[in-house]
């Protein structure tokens, strides 16, 4: 047996199950005195526990934060804390996305959990002087209720968060995703430990199986069936594939995940490679995730140095090694059997899945491919156990789901609940409802190979069999909210319009059905619709559902049969009226101008390229319809809102 620990040479009769990372010696073990003294300083340096003295400043480093200038903010706090001389008292730290993105630039002070919203680098002095120096909040900076305008000082109190069900991003905001120490001390790789030294992969598969854990990509397959009939397939070469192929409109969970917690998917992987029998896994993610690829070559050149992949993983005689493959952001990649082939190096396009790919998938080997939060699921049902994560959720959809939440709605961000959960929960009791108080119209759920729901369909639970009865798909979890001001038509016409784009050109009906699908849809909000066209799209739309040769091909015309199917007046309202109720679609709008709220200050006559605006200086301006070539240039450019759409 090898030895566990770089510091004491400690030789375990066993692998050792009870150790913490430090970034410079590695493992330390709990056999050794001096280990137990280092383990706890690690652990202190990463939690700052109530009464250690130490105080932690974590600054989002999500994508959307980042975007923000929070790793501007990172360098501020770190002078600001040199210089005022706390450095022996003050950690500053990045994490991941902490979810509510409305609220960025997010700082959070550990261990008082103060919640700092729309941070700046001018409000960085304040917070070192008055809160790291003298324990005094800044007010000005929590986030308020909502309905009572009270600060919320801890995130414990923000009704965005209270909601929630954290399983997979338990973590995610809390730890830094670029130190291995951090994610080791919270309980990380204590499940493939566990794994490897108590379990046989039977039984991690059996725990599996028993969670009735769903593919969180889109289809819901059994995932402990799949990885079954991978491992019962004879030959020696085996592989496991994490999908992070995420590129629907809408869709940021996979890319969150990788960013805030890329260890937690590492383990997944591993704890799958341990029980089909695999030594070989890839990544494939999109190469317009920077920080993602990062952050995730990092993790695994972390996880090497520390023994954690490779050979003889944990002196358990396990080999795992893995490769990121970074795909050029075809929607059509992320289709499993197309996916494999773009590995292999052919171009990606879907394939018969007889045989399965769990039989014969990547060079015609037996393949599992998961996505990223059904792998990150994985360790928290083999460290917490099978009974534990099903009593999450349904009965038919266990455990939890994150969703995206997009569109008009006041807390945009990242959530995961418990499968079940209702969209009107969903939406209005996490996202806060509609922005600016306008009325709820409908939700998009599943990205484009979604639906669209209407007001009337918000108490359905949201999970696998719930949603299929409304024909509508719950997809890998993008809800985009839309409010009085949207056209259904038109959104129909641009979730058509990227499908049309994305097809992969195999099969007819997809490559040629989307897009007579989208000249009609064209036509109607041209104003060029006729009656005619609705049985004609609802025809193509059936024809392309049911002889597609992909679920990508069948699921394309779902936003446009469910906007037929629950919206109807609206695509009547555009082709007899020839009138936009959501005056959106420009060619179907009148544009005029309200006389009261006119400052005749000239800007939109100046801009009017068919010259349809006349008026003098300072006297309310108007709008000739005969010559208005309805641009919605004046719409745009009025900044006394007295230009009138509809």
């Amino acid at each position: 047996m090898d030895k566990c620990c770089t510091r004491c040479q400690h030789t375990p009769a066993t692998p050792c199950r009870d150790y913490v990372i430090c970034r410079r010696e590695g493992p330390l073990c709990h056999d050794d005195e001096i280990c137990r003294q280092k383990r706890q300083g690690v652990l202190t340096r990463i939690t700052a526990r109530p009464g250690s003295g130490q105080q932690k400043v974590v600054v989002c480093g999500g994508l959307n934060c980042g975007a923000a200038g929070a790793f501007n903010l990172i360098n501020a706090f770190r002078t600001g804390v040199v210089n005022q001389k706390l450095d022996e008292k003050v950690q500053v730290t990045l994490s991941g996305c902490m979810g509510f993105c409305e609220q960025g630039p997010i700082v959070t002070i550990e261990p008082d959990r103060t919640f700092y919203r729309g941070v700046s680098e001018e409000d960085v002095p304040e917070i070192i002087n008055l809160h790291l120096k003298n324990n005094q909040v800044v007010e000005r900076l929590l986030y308020r209720h909502p309905e009572t305008g009270a600060f919320c000082q801890t995130y414990d109190e923000i009704p965005f968060y209270r909601q929630q069900t954290k399983v997979v991003l338990e973590h995610c905001g809390f730890i830094n995703p670029e130190d291995i120490a951090e994610y080791v001390a919270v309980g990380g790789y204590r499940a493939l430990t566990k794994a490897l030294t108590e379990m046989s992969p039977e039984e991690v598969l059996a725990e599996v199986k028993k969670s009735g854990l769903r593919g969180r990509g889109g289809a819901g397959f059994p995932t402990g069936r799949k990885w079954e009939v991978a491992r019962r397939v004879p030959g020696k070469k085996r592989y496991v594939i994490c999908n992070a192929n995420e590129s629907a409109p809408g869709s940021f969970m996979d890319q969150t995940v990788l960013e805030g917690n890329p260890h937690l998917v590492l383990e997944g992987m591993l704890l799958c490679a341990y029980a089909v029998g695999s030594d070989e896994g890839y990544i494939y993610v999109r190469a317009e995730f920077p920080l993602a690829v990062r952050r995730l070559h990092l993790a695994i050149a972390q996880a090497q140095r520390f023994g954690l992949l490779g050979e003889n993983i944990l002196n358990s005689g396990m080999n795992f090694r893995i490769h990121i493959h970074e795909g050029v952001g075809g929607f059509v990649c992320g289709e499993s059997t197309a996916l494999v082939a773009t590995l292999e190096g052919n171009r990606s396009i879907p394939r018969v899945k007889v045989p399965h790919l769990a039989e014969k998938g990547l060079f015609g080997c037996p393949t599992v491919i998961n996505n990223v939060e059904t792998l990150a699921n994985v360790p928290k049902i083999v460290l917490n156990g099978s009974a534990w994560f099903a009593a999450i959720g349904t009965e038919k959809s266990k455990g939890t789901k994150i969703f995206a939440l997009s569109g008009k709605v006041q807390n945009r961000g990242l959530v995961e609940v418990p499968m079940g959960i209702t969209l009107r929960d969903l939406i209005f009791t996490i996202g806060g409802g509609v922005k600016e108080g306008k009325r709820f119209k409908a939700v998009q759920v599943g990205g484009p190979c979604g639906g669209c729901l209407p007001e009337d369909m918000l108490d359905f639970p949201v999970d696998y069999d719930s949603l299929a009865g409304t024909g509508v798909t719950m997809g890998s979890g993008s809800i985009v909210v839309m409010d009085e001001d949207d056209c259904m038509v038109n959104l129909a016409r641009f979730f058509l319009n990227f499908m049309e784009r994305e097809s992969c050109g195999k099969c007819t009906p997809c490559r040629e059905g989307t897009t007579r699908v989208l000249e009609i849809l064209d036509r109607i909000t041209n104003g060029e619709g006729n009656l005619s066209d609705i049985p004609l799209l609802e025809y193509l739309g059936g024809v392309i559902k049911t002889t597609s040769f992909c679920n990508l091909g069948t699921l394309a015309p779902n936003p446009v049969l469910t906007t037929l199917s629950f919206f109807r007046s609206e695509y009547l309202k555009h082709i007899q009226d020839k009138r936009c109720p959501a005056g959106e679609c420009l060619a179907l709008c009148q544009f005029t101008i309200i006389t009261e709220k006119c400052a005749g200050c000239g800007a939109c006559r100046y801009l009017c390229p068919a010259q349809a605006i006349s008026g003098e200086k300072k006297k309310p301006h108007r709008i000739d319809p005969d010559v208005c070539i309805r641009c919605g240039r004046c719409f745009e450019i009025c900044k006394y809102q007295a230009v009138k759409r509809r």
